[in-house]
């Protein structure tokens, strides 16, 4: 077990301390969980306020924008205040989890790997894995067991493809390109034509294109283009069990949640976010820097810069403004219910002799 005093923590991240700074820090946890020499964080007003008022942890990282502030006051253990929380932490984690260093096996005799293939300098090959036919992998790669190469394949150094990631054949994957379990690029499109009363399979013949960067989750599809490619823009994050289908072109540092589904031909700009569950129709564009909240379902294009919720996605005002009205929507029909009383009411009241002769 690691043990480290706050004062040699805060030199590690050029941290100021506001207290104790001899005190023995043992790990680093979240802020609900971190004991008496447990180092953790918070980055805003919220996390200060519970700390104040559950968490007891050994020690707090926090922005030094927050020093001055009335959360902080009072706080029974030592501060290390930072420029940037997170980052700081994060640091300090690794302190405590250091990673495994990375093996070096080379190429395994239980692997496949097909005459006409290349395989670059310091890559790792572990059995299991099947390199076919005039594939090219790069430098510093590490394909971990059941990973499947097809043929033609073109991989940048210093990738990771996790076991059982597959790629069909032809597809490109450029510089630090992280692949989790599971995942398949270049499948085909599910393109089909209905005719003589059945599906006839529309040929699938373009590819996938994964630019530097990217990170693709577990069990993530990416399906090849009919014609041109599926592009997967640099800088790009995909997370757990997302279906980018064919001919979609996704721009530079996109981020999408899990579960979230693009059917063919779509496309963004850069820095788009979308949330988990989220649905995006054939053809549609998300302009750069567009956000969409979770389980919105997007049928029409959405302008630069804005975000979009619900189903379908509305612009956020205009959904907020019908949710609010819907959620009004018993009292409004128990006051239509009452007007529709006194309007009877006065109705009979006017059809009544004596109301005719008041007349």
């Amino acid at each position: 077990m690691s043990v480290h005093t706050l004062q040699d923590l805060a030199d590690r991240v050029n941290g100021r301390i506001l207290g104790d700074s001899s005190l023995e820090i043992r790990g680093a946890s979240s802020l609900a969980n971190a004991g008496p020499h447990d180092i953790t964080f918070a980055v805003d007003e919220k996390n200060l306020k519970r700390l104040k008022k559950d968490a007891r942890p050994g020690a707090c990282v926090i922005p030094e924008k927050l020093v001055s502030s009335a959360s902080v006051e009072g706080l029974p253990f030592p501060l290390v205040a930072v420029a940037d929380a997170l980052d700081a932490f994060l640091l300090i984690l690794r302190e405590f989890r250091p990673q495994p260093p990375r093996s070096t096996i080379g190429v395994s005799a239980a692997a496949h790997v097909a005459p006409t293939a290349q395989v670059g300098a310091d890559t790792n090959i572990y059995p299991g894995v099947y390199i076919d036919a005039g594939a090219q992998v790069g430098s510093r790669c590490d394909l971990y067991p059941g990973v499947y190469v097809g043929p033609g394949c073109k991989i940048g150094n210093d990738c990771v493809l996790h076991p059982h990631v597959v790629l069909y054949a032809g597809i490109e994957v450029g510089n630090r390109v992280i692949l989790h379990a599971g995942a398949v690029l270049g499948a085909d499109g599910f393109g089909y034509r209905f005719r003589n009363a059945r599906f006839e399979k529309i040929p699938q013949l373009g590819t996938v294109i994964v630019h530097d960067d990217v990170e693709i989750g577990a069990n993530t599809t990416v399906d090849r283009g009919m014609i041109g490619p599926t592009i997967i823009g640099q800088g790009t994050k995909l997370d757990n069990q997302v279906m980018i289908g064919h001919n979609c072109e996704l721009g530079k540092h996109n981020v999408f949640a899990s579960q979230v589904g693009l059917a063919g031909s779509s496309s963004t700009g850069d820095f788009v976010r979308l949330a988990g569950q989220v649905g995006v129709a054939d053809h549609v564009h998300l302009g750069q820097g567009c956000t969409v909240g979770a389980k919105s379902g997007v049928h029409r294009d959405i302008p630069a810069g804005e975000t979009h919720v619900g189903a379908p996605a509305r612009p956020e005002l205009e959904e907020l403004k019908i949710v609010m009205a819907t959620a009004r929507t018993p009292e409004m029909r128990k006051q239509i219910r009452d007007l529709e009383a006194r309007l009877q009411a006065l109705e009979k009241r006017l059809d009544s002799p004596a109301g005719s002769e008041r007349g």
